[in-house]
């Protein structure tokens, strides 16, 4: 966002860096999950997707054989990556709170750029935004990496992609919650990156990441307009397409909101806003 994800090193100049801190074979088994969830939506049959907060367009690369994609971000650095892996897709920069295509999708999917919303003014204008681009009958899906109610505090380490020109990254994390009471967690990050002369570089970042309660999740789908669902686990989970329950493949995120917009015409309680 233009307050949070855009202030990062990591989304601007350090753009080029994230198929090899994030490699885009990691979201290959989340991404099968979520193409079963986003096809799920009974009343459409889902075939045009907006992607909300697509990056480097990781997960859409797993997901554009299935679905025509609209790929949106805030970050042009972030999406010139994405054009290079998906060009295929169609790509717009635009703040997620904010914008508006004047057109509706069969589905939204808003992944993990939405841990970069961290007032609860700011996650109910990205549902709004997510209500607005949602067809009637459609479905609109959330991933954020943390909710309030089952936050733990976490270390951890990742990387390790080695691009053609030689180039290595790694990266370090903590995540932690310096004050329980609010809607945030900190995220503290150690990127090394090798280039292709061997010289290394070590930066630092503090990132700041929503994390909201199961109950205003609940309450901002549905004051947006949204009938929500609790998405069941994988064992109970509704494979797209299929007649009775079955499991879904791949593998479930951690956290998952699920919204579908009622087949009637409703718009949501926010005022339309111009194109961001």
């Amino acid at each position: 966002m233009a307050t949070a994800e855009g202030e990062y090193r990591l989304y601007r100049e350090l753009a080029s860096w994230w198929p090899l801190i994030s490699p885009p074979e990691e979201y290959t088994e989340e991404a099968a999950y979520l193409a079963a969830v986003l096809g799920s939506a009974a009343a459409v049959p889902v075939r045009e997707v907006l992607d909300l907060g697509s990056g480097g367009g990781h997960v859409a690369a797993h997901l554009k054989d299935k679905f025509t994609l609209t790929l949106v971000d805030i970050s042009a650095d972030m999406l010139a990556v994405s054009r290079q892996l998906n060009p295929e897709s169609a790509h717009r920069q635009g703040d997620m709170r904010t914008l508006r295509l004047n057109r509706t999708f069969d589905a939204v999917l808003v992944h993990d750029a939405i841990d970069y919303i961290t007032t609860q003014a700011d996650l109910r204008a990205v549902i709004e935004t997510a209500f607005e681009h949602c067809r009637p009958g459609g479905i609109a899906v959330f991933v954020p990496d943390y909710v309030k109610d089952t936050f733990a505090e976490l270390a951890g380490a990742g990387g390790g992609g080695t691009d053609t020109a030689g180039r290595q990254a790694t990266f370090r994390e903590r995540t932690w919650d310096p004050e329980p009471a609010d809607d945030w967690v900190q995220a503290e990050y150690e990127f090394i990156l090798r280039a292709a002369d061997g010289t290394v570089e070590v930066i630092r970042e503090t990132h700041r990441l929503g994390a909201f309660s199961h109950a205003v999740w609940a309450e901002l789908l549905a004051d947006a307009g949204f009938e929500a669902e609790r998405d069941a686990p994988p064992e109970a989970g509704r494979a797209a397409g299929g007649g009775k329950d079955q499991p879904r493949p791949g593998h479930r995120p951690d956290n998952l909101f699920v919204g579908h917009r009622p087949r009637s015409q409703g718009v949501s309680r926010s005022a339309t806003r111009p194109e961001a």
